[in-house]
């Protein structure tokens, strides 16, 4: 159990969904907000305060503290980075917080939405996950069984275990998941 309750890290629930171009009037501006330090959970209740539609995703990490209890903390997967779906308006407003360092508009958000969509999924696994700093050039493959089936990645070796890397392509980090080989084909 976590020391403090989960906060909401997506919003709307459905954002990560594909939506009908023509069906919809929705803005499908992608905007990456790079935050002051360690303020990402600071500026996701900002944004939901603000009705502003976002995804900063958070993992839980499990590690010992000083007197030898096992700790379980959710912290961002990517530090420092909350992504939103707006128009410049509500790109404003999030700015205004206090919270954001910086913005960068996403130039490709399909690519973008197709890897958080994928990083969502990994993570409602409830697997344990390791955050990977750096994507490293490796064999693209496909899951063909378990509870992965259908995930797709590059694959990590260390230390005699075989890692699936799920990365966001915009940002060059990722998360991973280890796997045996017998799971994998290649793409």
């Amino acid at each position: 159990m976590p020391i403090l309750k989960p906060e909401a890290d997506i919003w709307p629930l459905d954002l990560l969904e594909p939506i009908e171009p023509a069906s919809s009037t929705t803005p499908q501006t992608w905007f990456a907000l790079y935050t002051l330090a360690r303020f990402e959970k600071k500026l996701m209740r900002q944004l939901l305060d603000e009705n502003i539609p976002f995804f900063g995703p958070t993992i839980a990490r499990r590690y010992r503290s000083p007197q030898g209890r096992l700790r379980t903390s959710l912290e961002p997967l990517f530090p420092n980075y909350v992504f939103m779906r707006g128009d410049n308006e509500q790109r404003y407003r999030a700015v205004c917080t206090g919270s954001v360092s910086r913005w960068m508009e996403v130039a490709n958000p399909n690519e973008l939405v197709e890897d958080l969509r994928q990083i969502r999924n990994l993570i409602l696994t409830d697997a344990p996950l390791a955050p990977e700093v750096r994507l490293q050039p490796g064999q693209k493959v496909r899951v063909k069984s378990g509870v992965f089936k259908g995930f797709e990645g590059t694959i990590l070796r260390r230390e005699n275990e075989v890692r699936l890397l799920i990365g966001v392509r915009y940002m060059g980090r990722g998360a991973s998941v280890a796997l045996d080989d017998c799971q994998l084909e290649p793409v």
